[in-house]
């Protein structure tokens, strides 16, 4: 019969109002949503030396913005140096604002049971780049950015789709750190702008 199994779904005396917490967040979305940004002035963006390199956050979910699907840095590549090296699951594109260099891509076999693995394939692909092109990222690949130029720095601007992260897909991992990474170090426009016309070291530069 159909309420045989009653004495299952009758049991428990747990209670949680969540239709009505959906209801209550669609209804005072368009309040919140007026307190945060549509646009973004640059002092409002954080500089982080991360291990991936020197980072400037345009959009982020820990930003006061209205952005909810993308999140969007500049990174700022020392003349002579390169970024970190890392690995995500969600497709990336970059667009070379100035300077030039080139890519290392290495692609990874996944497999996906219980668990998720990959591993590394032996090809590494090297792709050039220079200011106005736009460099894509597949998912899964390895990848690190390279600047050519001994005199002059890179500036790339990264875009990167937060629905991954909002899935339980936040498959990001760092193989490599960017030279002049240094825990917890505090940028600043003065710091930033000696990295610009030194060559790369590993800590600011004096």
């Amino acid at each position: 019969m159909a309420w045989s199994e009653a004495k299952a779904w009758l049991q428990g005396s747990a209670h949680q109002d969540l239709y009505q917490q959906l209801l209550d967040d669609a209804a005072t979305a368009p309040q919140r949503n007026a307190k945060r940004k549509k646009v973004v002035r640059p002092e409002d963006m954080p500089w982080e030396m991360s291990r991936q390199g020197l980072l400037k956050h345009l959009l982020n979910e820990g930003m006061n913005t209205r952005m909810e699907t993308v999140d969007a840095y500049m990174q700022i590549i020392p003349p002579g140096s390169r970024s970190g090296k890392h690995r995500h699951l969600a497709e990336e594109c970059l667009y070379v604002v100035e300077g030039r260099g080139y890519d290392l891509h290495q692609d990874c076999d996944v497999e996906i049971t219980d668990t998720y693995h990959w591993t590394p394939q032996a090809e590494v692909k090297r792709y050039e780049w220079e200011a106005g092109d736009v460099i894509y990222i597949p998912p899964n690949t390895i990848h690190q950015h390279f600047n050519a130029d001994p005199e002059r720095p890179v500036r790339l601007i990264s875009a990167i789709n937060r629905i991954f992260k909002a899935s339980g897909l936040n498959d990001l991992e760092q193989i490599e750190d960017a030279p002049e990474y240094v825990p917890g170090l505090v940028l600043t426009a003065e710091s930033v702008a000696r990295y610009l016309r030194t060559p790369t070291r590993s800590t600011v530069p004096a």
